[in-house]
């Protein structure tokens, strides 16, 4: 379905900006700390953030220059509940031509930004890739059947709808056929890769083609070649 086809590069592409965008977030950081400076700041006040459906605070950190200025700065990170309270002494880390731009060293203040955007453009990532790498590997295996398989005649049995699988609140169909195997005596049930349209009005045959391969009938496809082509 066209939907799949978008979604899948979509996801990739998602994914892999906000993965480049993590790795610009862990070098800027890098380059920050390894010229950063050391202070010692109190935190002087907490201010609150409200979003949609929660409140976060964000600390208010003063401190003192080398060259004696004192300087104060609103952390970039946030939690509930506050992580920091009024009064309490944390560490700095600043650059000497630009104090004002100075960080609470602790491991989320410094690298949360690249961690979080990272996390979330790895499993984006992964989706697009796993999405893709499914499809290719089913594209193999019809290949392969179609070539090699063993074609048998299984009796249409029904259409049924897909309920497993959802795109915009719409679920494919699957032809199913049953096909006894008379060398072992094995009733085996096939089921059509998934139809985005209702095929049953377009079924007039009572046998349908199953590729298998010849010593193991698990692995198979269901010929649906005779169906009309969805237009696009």
């Amino acid at each position: 379905m066209k939907v799949i086809a978008v979604v899948k590069y979509l996801f990739l592409l998602i994914g892999l900006a906000m993965l480049v965008g993590a790795f610009f977030a862990y070098q800027n950081t890098q380059s920050f700390v390894a010229e950063a400076i050391k202070a010692d700041g109190v935190v002087v006040d907490m201010v609150s953030s409200r979003s949609s459906d929660s409140i976060t605070y964000r600390p208010v950190i003063e401190f003192k220059t080398k060259e004696g200025d004192l300087v104060e700065f609103t952390s970039s990170t946030g939690s509930n509940p506050p992580s920091y309270s009024r009064g309490e002494t944390v560490d700095v880390l600043y650059q000497e031509s630009m104090p004002g731009n100075a960080k609470i060293n602790s491991f989320f203040s410094l690298w949360g930004l690249a961690v979080i955007v990272g996390g979330m453009g790895a499993v984006f990532f992964l989706i697009g890739f796993l999405i893709i790498l499914f499809g290719s590997l089913k594209n193999r295996k019809r290949k392969y059947l179609l070539e090699r398989g063993m074609p048998v005649k299984a009796m249409f049995q029904s259409v049924e709808v897909n309920r497993s699988v959802s795109v915009n609140g719409r679920h494919p169909y699957q032809i199913y056929a049953q096909w006894k195997n008379t060398v072992t005596n094995e009733l085996h049930l096939f089921k059509s890769e998934n139809i985005w349209f209702n095929p049953s009005d377009h079924i007039s045959q009572e046998e349908i083609t199953v590729f298998i391969e010849k010593d193991n009938p698990k692995k198979y496809y269901v010929d649906i070649s005779f169906l009309p082509k969805l237009a696009n």
